[in-house]
């Protein structure tokens, strides 16, 4: 079976995904790369605000992690966004970020979305722009962490991108 003939269906990560998400987060070269430990944390802890794409056989192959921000408990905060390589360019994080958003604004009643995104993640970009427009809305930016921040050299600066969820398009 091809990519494209690929069945996908969206799911609640489960604490055996972890090691699949971690490969999926590096192998995707640009997400900050956490502990595989913390990814099966993930799993367990913030399931209930994450989505896991699975492929046939049932193996994860894109996922978005998300937990409710404690300080603003309307607002859902996505962490990570990844597709593995081979299932790229099919829409499937837009998919997976409606399908995460659906669940929990129906679980948790959340009123916006909050990301942040490096200036030079045009795929990010183009994501959370897509995502804010089909709410007939634009993304609010500012600087969260000015690159001075973060302890390694070449850490961009991340833009925080506030969405609110309105009425969809």
């Amino acid at each position: 079976m091809t990519a494209a003939q690929t069945v996908v269906h969206i799911d609640t990560p489960r604490v055996e995904d972890g090691a699949a998400i971690w490969r999926i987060a590096r192998d995707s070269q640009v997400l900050d790369l956490n502990s595989s430990y913390s990814y099966l944390l993930w799993c367990r802890d913030f399931a209930a605000t994450s989505v896991v794409a699975r492929d046939a056989t049932g193996e994860p192959i894109a996922f978005v992690t998300g937990y409710i921000r404690p300080a603003r408990p309307g607002t859902l905060v996505v962490w990570q966004v990844a597709v593995d390589r081979e299932h790229r360019g099919r829409g499937l994080a837009g998919t997976l970020l409606e399908a995460l958003t659906g669940k929990v604004a129906d679980s948790h009643g959340i009123s916006s979305v909050e990301t942040t995104v490096t200036p030079d993640n045009t795929a990010s970009d183009r994501l959370f722009t897509a995502f804010a427009e089909r709410r007939g809305t634009a993304p609010r930016r500012e600087v969260l962490f000015d690159s001075g921040l973060f302890p390694d050299e070449g850490h961009k600066a991340e833009v925080l991108y506030r969405i609110d969820l309105g009425v969809r398009l």
